[in-house]
């Protein structure tokens, strides 16, 4: 019975310290909106957080997608061929990247990138009190820090997404008319006959979602974060896993809203 009772207890302490970091993690985030309509805005902090998480992403995004798209055009056609459905691989392709792949693999691909380097910055400044000296100079942390870089984030991730949608089709291209012998205009009118506004407009949605997730989770957890490098290096570890399972999760709910039937 005390067995039974420690391990009720052991769950019940996990299932309270979960819901208190979602609450935790929900205030932080309607603080940070809510600083949109305080001035003053840093603009020079949202310029270079747009090039920090928007530009300098872009070649790890364009070369995920490129090899991305190929590999699926790959698949599917060896999938097809069973079935004698191999000319569904130019709709397949387009479709399921600009629906799912192209956001989520973009999402973590971020993630990865923008949310430990965000969690390390802001942590450090922690550790060596320079968040203390912003506030002693009357600048609030979170409208300097985390606002600019979360609205960089919330932008500027749609159109990685948009560009790694467009990489990743054109990596379907090459693979299925250099390697699966596709006719070149074949394929191209395959995937814009089947290829859908709602398609491409969805993915950009979650990539917005997906950029707010990332660049909130770097702010949260380096703001967060203990005393040392210790302490950095594990908000820098729990910002990237805590970004990359809400993207799959959030990315799951955006699916069921927008295509369930």
């Amino acid at each position: 019975m005390t067995v039974a009772m420690s391990f009720l207890a052991a769950i019940g302490r996990y299932v309270l310290g979960t819901l208190a970091a979602i609450g935790r993690i929900g205030l932080f985030a309607a603080r940070t909106i809510s600083h949109l309509a305080r001035p003053p805005f840093y603009w020079r902090e949202f310029g270079h957080a747009l090039v920090q998480i928007g530009w300098l992403s872009l070649p790890v995004v364009g070369m995920t997608a490129v090899f991305t798209g190929g590999a699926l055009a790959l698949q599917i056609y060896a999938g097809g061929a069973r079935f004698n459905a191999e000319t569904v691989v130019p709709s397949i392709v387009a479709i399921g990247l600009t629906r799912e792949l192209g956001p989520v693999l973009g999402g973590l691909m971020v993630a990865a990138r923008v949310a430990s380097s965000i969690a390390a910055e802001i942590g450090t400044m922690k550790v060596t009190e320079q968040i203390d000296a912003l506030t002693t100079l009357s600048t609030n942390p979170m409208k300097y820090l985390t606002l600019p870089r979360v609205l960089a984030a919330t932008l500027a991730v749609p159109l990685l997404v948009a560009v790694g949608d467009s990489l990743g089709i054109m990596g379907g291209f090459l693979v299925g008319v250099g390697r699966l012998d596709f006719g070149a205009a074949t394929y191209l009118h395959n995937t814009i006959d089947f290829l859908e506004q709602w398609d491409v407009i969805s993915g950009m949605i979650k990539g917005a979602a997906f950029g707010f997730i990332v660049a909130l989770m770097g702010c949260y957890y380096g703001m967060n974060s203990s005393r040392g490098a210790q302490g950095v290096g594990s908000a820098t570890k729990a910002a990237v896993v805590a970004a990359s399972v809400l993207i799959l999760a959030s990315n799951y709910l955006l699916t069921e809203l927008f295509f369930s039937a």
